[in-house]
């Protein structure tokens, strides 16, 4: 029934959708206050947002300006409030996503859409898949790394992001 949708036991423990209105800023300084997971770990955990996938993780800390490096916890000051790293991820979280629905998904190996349509968001990526490529960032001199977080690969440019 609709009415214990929320409490399923495969729905109660997710966190909110990425693009509504529960993800914000203060929320997400909440939920890493004192948490010692790396970033990327942090944001792939779908209780803590729910929908976010390796791909759209890499792009948006990308845009953020963010390591995948750095503690989850770089995102609340010692009261627990959100920093300026925060209020940089939430929107660029957003707009990852809003691009990559835009652009029809991402086509990588066999995905299609529900219409056999190929998505083309891969053609945007600014570092996923893009190691040892330069960083896309005009001006930024940096080359882009893979790494391993969570046991996915994950990929950033050192020198932009921090």
């Amino acid at each position: 029934p609709e009415a214990d949708f929320e409490a399923h036991p495969l729905i109660r423990d997710l966190g909110p959708e990425p693009l509504g209105n529960a993800l914000t800023a203060v929320y997400l300084a909440g939920r890493a206050a004192g948490r010692k997971a790396d970033l990327k770990a942090f944001l792939m955990d779908q209780r803590t947002v729910a929908g976010l996938g390796n791909i759209y993780v890499a792009e948006a800390l990308f845009r953020a300006g963010l390591s995948p490096n750095r503690a989850a916890s770089c995102l609340a000051d010692r009261k627990g409030r959100p920093t300026a790293r925060t209020e940089r991820l939430v929107p660029a979280i957003r707009q990852v996503l809003e691009d990559a629905i835009a652009a029809g998904g991402s086509t990588l190996r066999d995905y299609r859409a529900a219409d056999g349509a190929l998505g083309y968001f891969q053609h945007q990526f600014l570092v996923y898949g893009r190691a040892g490529e330069g960083c896309a960032k005009p001006g930024c001199q940096g080359i882009v790394r893979r790494s391993i977080h969570a046991g996915r690969s994950t990929f950033h440019c050192p020198s932009c992001q921090r």
